[in-house]
Order: C-alpha cells, then sequence, then structure tokens
C-alpha cells in the first residue's frame, strides 16, 4: 500500500501543541482517578476525589484557553485526499473533544455543589457552589458524569485510533501537524 500524495507541511502553533500533550495527560490521569473512584469503596477514595477536583478544574481552564487559541489561530488543513465523511467524522469529534473537556468538570463542580460538598481545590481554597443543594439533581448529575465520562473514553480512543492511522498508514503529515514532528 503506498502512501497518499497529499501530505500537510503545516504545524499546529505551538501553544496548542503544547496544550494538546498536557491535557492529553491529565485527561488520561483523570479518567484512571475517576474508575478508581468509582470500582471502590475503600479508605482510596477520599485521597482519588482530592486528585479528581483540582485536576478537573486545572482540566476547565486549559480547555477554555486552547478553545481561544484554536479561535485566534487556524488549524492545519486537513488532506484534501480524505475522504467527505472521514472529514466530518474529524470535524465532530473535535468538537465533541472541547465539549467534554468542558462540560466534564463543569458537571463535575456542579454535581459535587448539589451534593452539598464542597470543591477544595487544595487546603484552605473552595470553590464556591455552582448549584442549591439538591441531592436529587446530584443524583441526576451524577449519572450524567459518568455516562459522560465512559462516552468521553470511547472518543478519546476513536481519537488515538484515527492519529495512529495517519501516522502510520495514511502518513499524510496529520499527526506530526500536532506532534511537531518533520512530516514524510
Amino acid at each position: 500500500m503506498s502512501a497518499p500524495q497529499t501530505t500537510l507541511h503545516e504545524h499546529f502553533v505551538l501553544p496548542a501543541r503544547i496544550l494538546h500533550w498536557l491535557m492529553a495527560l491529565l485527561i488520561l490521569v483523570m479518567l484512571y482517578v475517576g474508575v478508581g473512584m468509582v470500582s471502590t469503596v475503600s479508605v482510596r477514595y477520599p485521597a482519588l476525589l482530592a486528585w479528581h477536583r483540582p485536576i478537573g478544574i486545572a482540566i476547565l481552564i486549559l480547555a477554555l484557553i486552547r478553545l481561544a487559541i484554536r479561535i485566534t489561530h487556524r488549524p492545519p488543513p486537513l488532506p484534501a485526499d480524505l475522504p467527505g465523511i472521514q472529514a466530518a467524522a474529524a470535524k465532530g469529534s473535535h468538537y465533541a473533544l472541547y465539549a467534554l473537556m468542558i462540560a466534564m468538570p463543569l458537571i463535575g463542580w456542579a454535581m459535587q455543589s448539589a451534593g452539598g460538598y464542597p470543591v477544595i481545590m487544595w487546603k484552605g481554597f473552595d470553590l464556591p457552589p455552582i448549584l442549591p443543594h439538591d441531592i436529587v439533581v446530584y443524583g441526576q448529575l451524577r449519572r450524567l458524569h459518568g455516562l459522560l465520562g465512559y462516552a468521553f473514553f470511547l472518543l478519546i480512543l476513536g481519537h488515538l485510533g484515527a492519529a495512529l492511522v495517519h501516522a502510520w498508514i495514511r502518513r499524510d503529515g496529520v499527526f506530526q501537524s500536532m506532534s511537531g514532528g518533520s512530516h514524510p
């Protein structure tokens, strides 16, 4: 199988690339911690929650910064020979990734607020509640947060799979545009 003829010769701007990889690491840690939280009722739960909340808020802040960069700095174009359905899937999945990077921390914060739990960032600094205490809303948001967490995980797997297809099979420069590497 030969590599496609179309290759990209542009990169995402450096701040976007740095934020992408930093957030990828933080999101993987978050998913791991989140799975640990829902799979245990042991003494580890409070320690996991103590990590989960501030990392979630950090992801929210970084996602907003990253979105501003994305709006102000046009990303490299997709290869011209990329089938339309794949181009649409790429764009749609990126919208979904941004939506979840912003929604998940906000839903978690709202859930904690509705549950009457403080969102402790570090000792001596709590975020203000964004919803009034309501145990029914807490239960609904907890379920939503969990379901979206699974959806986020599946979306990330798809994103990773697509990145590897571009890097190893198509060799069209899409992966290198985010990794900063040289194009084939």
